[in-house]
């Protein structure tokens, strides 16, 4: 049986009067990869928030591999291996990508207030981010910058400087935002390229797309969870075709 490594359980949050996220209990495992869907304002984001830091909960809590994470920085929970992209690209927009993917990997390692050493001395970084940026086909891109690439490309960046940091969970929020329908078969094969191991937790507006892509789905509505189960059942159930997917959905 595969490990569990993240856990919410009953995650509240409240700003005021007004409750967004409603007593959430969500669990990834090993090698599991979940899609997060529901209406816009259902809590999506506020849930991911939670998840990595961003947010504290009013209630609940967060479990990573078993640990309890909730009172932990973002950072802290990076380096225990819970990762996430953004919905809006966050890039060094002059920085040639292979450099960027370096400095994720010292950053990592704890390395990146000694950089005043030669880049060049730093060998093994140099090795894996080349095989980092291998694995998700972008060796083409590595001495390009962000704003010399194409609209879907620097999700390929944010992508492998994830994957930089040596993720046990990585959480996607749409990481197809912006990218053109043109673009979007470069993105699907560095996610089909990512370990096996890997736990996903994906947010995505693109249903064909992340029905395609998930093991397991959670529709959220209102800030609770309206259904649960396989793509397949999450396509027939009633609530969720009501509210979310239509009736022709």
């Amino acid at each position: 049986m595969s490990a569990l490594l993240l856990e919410t359980r009953q995650l509240r949050k409240s700003f005021g009067g007004l409750q967004v996220t409603r007593d959430i209990n969500l669990h990834l495992q090993a090698g599991e990869k979940v899609g997060l869907i529901g209406p816009n304002g259902a809590g999506k984001t506020t849930l991911i928030n939670l998840i990595t830091g961003v947010l504290t909960p009013s209630a609940g809590s967060v479990c990573l591999a078993g640990e309890d994470v909730s009172a932990l920085s973002q950072a802290q929970r990076v380096k225990r291996g819970l990762v996430r992209t953004f919905q809006i690209t966050q890039l060094a927009p002059t920085l040639p990508v292979r450099l960027q993917v370096e400095m994720a990997i010292h950053e990592r390692e704890g390395s990146i207030g000694r950089l005043w050493r030669p880049l060049g001395s730093y060998s093994a970084v140099q090795g894996e981010a080349q095989s980092i940026l291998q694995s998700l086909r972008m060796d083409a891109l590595a001495a390009r910058a962000p704003v010399e690439l194409a609209d879907g490309e620097p999700r390929l960046v944010e992508i492998a400087l994830a994957m930089a940091l040596r993720p046990r969970v990585l959480l996607l929020d749409e990481p197809m935002a912006g990218v053109p329908s043109g673009e979007r078969q470069v993105v699907l094969q560095a996610l089909d390229g990512l370990p096996a191991d890997l736990a996903i937790l994906m947010i995505e507006h693109d249903m064909d797309l992340v029905f395609n892509f998930a093991d397991r789905m959670m529709v959220l509505a209102e800030g609770a969870v309206l259904a649960e189960g396989s793509p397949a059942e999450i396509r027939r159930h009633p609530a969720v075709r009501a509210a979310y997917l239509g009736e022709e959905g």
